[in-house]
């Protein structure tokens, strides 16, 4: 049986925290997600979480995510660094990560791409506009397409 990613844990990796809390509660917004949203407020928080180190390390009992949603603006190691790690990593490269960020900037979304981003998306300022969006790609990702499984 296909397990569909509104039942699967997500990372939101977002150092500011009213854009961490108006994305979770959009991806909640209707209670069809139901399963586990983690965030991690640093590239490299994100990089050890999804590798195990640091405060990470194992015994750690939380499953790989199903999808990654970035802030490309992150202080220290940045959103592209994220990406490029992830896409060199054998057991992280198949999970999709969807790049969240208010840049507009053609060589941005360029680089994003390049490093192996699977979309790009602008943070809408208004509130109402940010909720839009993300309950699109909430749509989108955890409901129209199949996920790999992500051991």
């Amino acid at each position: 049986m296909i397990e569909r990613a509104q039942n699967q844990s997500i990372l939101i990796v977002e150092d500011n925290d009213d854009d961490f809390e108006a994305v979770e509660s959009a991806i909640q917004s209707d209670g069809r997600f139901i399963g586990l949203i983690e965030r991690c407020a640093s590239g490299h928080d994100a990089l050890d979480f999804l590798t195990s180190r640091g405060a990470y390390e194992p015994p750690n009992d939380k499953p790989l995510p199903a999808l990654i949603l970035l802030d490309l603006n992150l202080l220290g190691v940045t959103g592209l660094e994220v990406i490029s790690r992830i896409k060199n990593e054998d057991d992280l490269l198949m999970i999709p990560v969807i790049v969240l960020t208010s840049s507009t900037d053609r060589r941005d979304i360029e680089a994003s791409y390049r490093a192996g981003a699977n979309a790009y998306l602008q943070k809408q300022m208004e509130l109402d506009g940010l909720l839009a969006s993300i309950v699109r790609l909430r749509e989108f990702w955890l409901n129209a397409v199949i996920l790999p499984a992500v051991e």
